[in-house]
């Protein structure tokens, strides 16, 4: 699928003669394939932006929680006996 040379420039003079017609979109369906190109790098910039927002203002707006030392330490009178604690019952 390669093109050759001569297609090439026939393409790029196309498109410098809608350029210098200021006339880029020649129908409706021109004009209509720009509005969604438009949108969806318009949405995705403005995507990036709440990621971004998100990423700075995550840190620095939110106060920083207490760690609660014990949260992760269970005393061993509330261990639940489950399968692997059944071998040690008398």
């Amino acid at each position: 699928m390669s093109l050759s040379l001569e297609e090439l420039e026939a393409t790029a003079q196309e498109v410098l003669g809608k350029i210098r017609s200021h006339q880029p979109f020649q129908s409706s369906w021109d004009t209509a394939a720009f509005i969604v190109f438009l949108t969806f790098i318009g949405t995705v910039l403005f995507l990036l932006l709440l990621v971004l927002a998100h990423c700075c203002c995550s840190s620095c707006c939110s106060s920083p929680r207490p760690r609660n030392e014990s949260a992760g330490k269970v005393r061993p009178s509330e261990r639940h006996k489950g399968v692997d604690n059944l071998a040690l019952e008398p």
